[in-house]
């Protein structure tokens, strides 16, 4: 199946718990008033709302397992048109699993990325026939050289890709053509340094546009040579924020296809994003194009 977007990295299954009071602490106890089973990892989310943009995607990564969980993950993502076909299934391997609390706007995390991950390498080296036959690249950069080898075919076939969270000192940051860091990253990676000054770091490092994104405060994108400039992000009551940076990357892609300036990539990305977090699953129920643009529209 001809695809227009190559996505490569994270995929998990993924279980969202409700809960009627706050998130527990030691020995606390809350009432779960609801359950959903959804995908998890950034590539996955990435590639299924872009799917429901009408994009055509080819998703690899790292393995699914061939129970219950792997088949649920497998499915809903053929669920929204992306080629499956490169994912590698591996009987007694056990699915990367996140399990997520949410109380109103409060929200928890557990996962077994680490564990499985990157104990060992579980993932697939990336075809150079996937990427030569693509329009654009959409990589994480967790996956050591396999990621490296994703930012170098791309470099042979001259072909754009946009990467998430690393460190301005990377190669695949330095040659990405858009990079977008979340503000969880820069907590993590860089505290108390200066955020304008931390930007520009990354953006005299970078060839490409560098994206610093703040959840629902602005946002600052650049490049070189250009200034610093802000996007507030659109204001909705959010249900469900897990999912939106990645919905948000999807947007700077559909838009990079489209040959949008990176103003309007922007504001498309963000609208998306913010549309996403409306509902819950948000990246299983978000919206098609014609919904995205009323919604920019509206408000």
């Amino acid at each position: 199946m001809a695809h227009n977007v190559y996505s490569y990295g994270m995929i998990s299954y993924c279980i969202y718990y409700i809960l009627k009071s706050k998130i527990p602490g030691p020995d606390g106890y809350s009432e779960i008033t609801s359950r959903y089973e959804n995908i998890g990892g950034n590539a996955a989310n990435s590639s299924i709302v872009l799917g429901k943009l009408g994009t055509k995607v080819k998703l690899d990564g790292n393995w699914l397992s061939t129970d219950n969980y792997g088949i649920f993950v497998e499915n809903t993502l053929k669920t929204f048109g992306i080629d499956t076909s490169r994912l590698t299934k591996k009987d007694g391997y056990p699915m990367v699993e996140e399990v997520n609390m949410i109380h109103k706007t409060e929200k928890a995390m557990l996962g077994s990325y680490g564990n499985l991950l990157f104990t060992e390498k579980q993932w697939n080296t990336p075809f150079e026939e996937d990427i030569s036959k693509s329009k654009i690249v959409s990589v994480d950069p967790f996956f050591h050289a396999e990621s490296d080898k994703v930012m170098e075919l791309c470099i042979r076939y001259n072909k754009p890709y946009v990467t998430i969270d690393e460190k301005y000192d990377t190669e695949i940051i330095q040659n990405a053509n858009v990079s977008i860091i979340s503000h969880e990253f820069l907590k993590r990676k860089y505290k108390n340094i200066d955020t304008e000054d931390l930007f520009n770091t990354y953006v005299k490092n970078a060839k490409g546009t560098i994206i610093f994104t703040y959840g629902e405060h602005p946002l600052l994108y650049g490049k070189k040579g250009k200034e610093i400039k802000r996007f507030t992000p659109y204001t909705v009551k959010a249900i469900d924020t897990i999912g939106a940076g990645d919905s948000f990357r999807a947007g700077i892609i559909y838009g990079l296809l489209n040959a949008w300036h990176i103003e309007k990539c922007i504001q498309f990305g963000s609208a998306l994003a913010a549309m996403v977090c409306k509902t819950i699953p948000g990246v299983l129920n978000c919206p098609g194009y014609n919904d995205i643009m009323k919604f920019i529209a509206d408000n």
